[in-house]
């Protein structure tokens, strides 16, 4: 089983010298290289006898690709897509047919799909059109990955070749939280609904989503107003909305809303298609038991935080504890680690420095535990008295780790 995940745009050089540091890792004992070399080369090679070529083959199939040759096909289709580059396409799918069919990416499974459908998700509109004519199949699934990438004119030349919206086709706008690509499928007669008809499904998927870009979200949100869905008035909701006007309205009804924490049920509402299972809502620090300004981190909401600050937010603001001990961290945790980070704006640490500026202590501790899902290591790991650096540099999934803020954070005198 992979333990790697191939990204999106491979990157071939990059993946050479991932090669050349597993040889040298492989020859030098390393236990986990020797293992990856055990676990995914068909021959019981002596580690010290490794060469350049079984380490590729390795790191291939630790990917999930059948070969290093695959992994270098896919990578060359997926930058000549990214690129607009229709006669390198050509030139590989005429020397590799199968290549129509097969993912774009190489693996045995991927979302983006084969090259034709890779293309939709970029919006390359002359490459779409001579893989079709060589003979590509997958328009259907080329027009669902352009509507949930908001590829509105990608999607209509699709559907000039017979695609249509299919049951769930809304519910992967609202994963990508694409107001464009909502509104375009809702204008063809879509329901917002999924496959079971469930009206309230596609709000469930805007608020869980791994997805980060609020001005998306807040065109989506009052898309569904717009077809009857009543959302809960309450101030978790507000900043989903991203309705200050509305914020306004709960401060002046309860002075003390910045000091409030609220619970899992009140930021993911389960009457509005929120699940059961509190980890399908995916976002980095703990939200559980968090203040307006936590869920402004992890949602990106960077100018409604600025707004709560402004009117007297306290920057040091507790999550709640719960009965095992786990919580008290300050929102200066999720600018550490946070799916904003991730899939959002906050590389450049900037709302790390707003905190700062505002009070944010960087050295103030608490234990938190955190269960990442859809990931090779989806255990629930506890890390205990920890400061906002110290929950960086011991977080299990280095990749939502901020080390912008983590060195803002240190310059401010912030230690591990």
């Amino acid at each position: 089983m992979s333990k790697r995940h191939f990204p999106v745009r491979p990157n071939l050089e990059q993946l050479r010298h991932q090669a050349k540091d597993l040889l040298r890792a492989i020859r030098r004992g390393d236990a986990d290289a020797v293992t990856e070399l055990r676990e995914h080369h068909p021959k019981a090679i002596k580690p010290a006898e490794a060469k350049l070529a079984d380490a590729r083959h390795t790191l291939a199939r630790a990917y999930g690709l059948p070969s290093w040759p695959r992994l270098v096909t896919a990578c060359r289709m997926t930058e000549a897509i990214w690129r607009g580059d229709v006669d390198a396409v050509r030139a590989l799918v005429t020397e590799e047919p199968r290549l129509l069919e097969e993912n774009a990416r190489g693996i045995a499974e991927s979302n983006w799909g084969p090259p034709m459908s890779y293309a939709a998700n970029v919006g390359q509109d002359a490459i779409i059109k001579m893989l079709h004519e060589l003979g590509a199949k997958d328009v259907q699934h080329a027009f669902d990955r352009a509507c949930l990438q908001g590829k509105i004119e990608t999607a209509e030349k699709l559907r000039a070749k017979g695609a249509q919206p299919s049951a769930e086709a809304v519910m992967w706008s609202c994963e990508t939280l694409s107001a464009s690509g909502l509104k375009y499928l809702l204008g063809l007669q879509a329901r917002l609904a999924d496959r079971d008809g469930s009206e309230i499904a596609p709000v469930g998927m805007l608020l869980q989503t791994y997805s980060r870009y609020p001005t998306g979200k807040h065109e989506c949100l009052e898309i569904a107003v717009r077809q009857g869905i009543v959302l809960p008035d309450t101030a978790p909701m507000a900043v989903h909305r991203g309705r200050m006007n509305l914020l306004e309205e709960h401060l002046r009804r309860d002075a003390g809303l910045f000091r409030r924490t609220f619970s899992h049920e009140e930021i993911y509402p389960p009457e509005v298609g929120c699940d059961a299972d509190h980890s399908l809502a995916l976002h980095g620090t703990p939200l559980a038991g968090g203040t307006l300004l936590h869920l402004c981190v992890d949602f990106d909401e960077i100018e409604l935080a600025r707004w709560a600050l402004e009117r007297g937010a306290d920057a040091n603001a507790r999550a709640a504890v719960d009965a095992e001990g786990f919580g008290g961290h300050t929102a200066l945790f999720g600018c550490v680690v946070s799916q904003s980070y991730r899939c959002g704006r906050q590389r450049d640490g900037e709302f790390a420095r707003m905190l700062l500026d505002h009070g944010a202590d960087p050295n103030v501790r608490a234990s938190l535990r955190k269960r990442l899902r859809f990931v090779e290591d989806e255990a629930m790991h506890e890390y205990h008295d920890v400061t906002p650096v110290a929950w960086g540099e011991r977080f299990a999934g280095k990749e939502w780790v901020n080390r912008e803020a983590m060195r803002l954070i240190a310059n401010r005198g912030g230690r591990i």
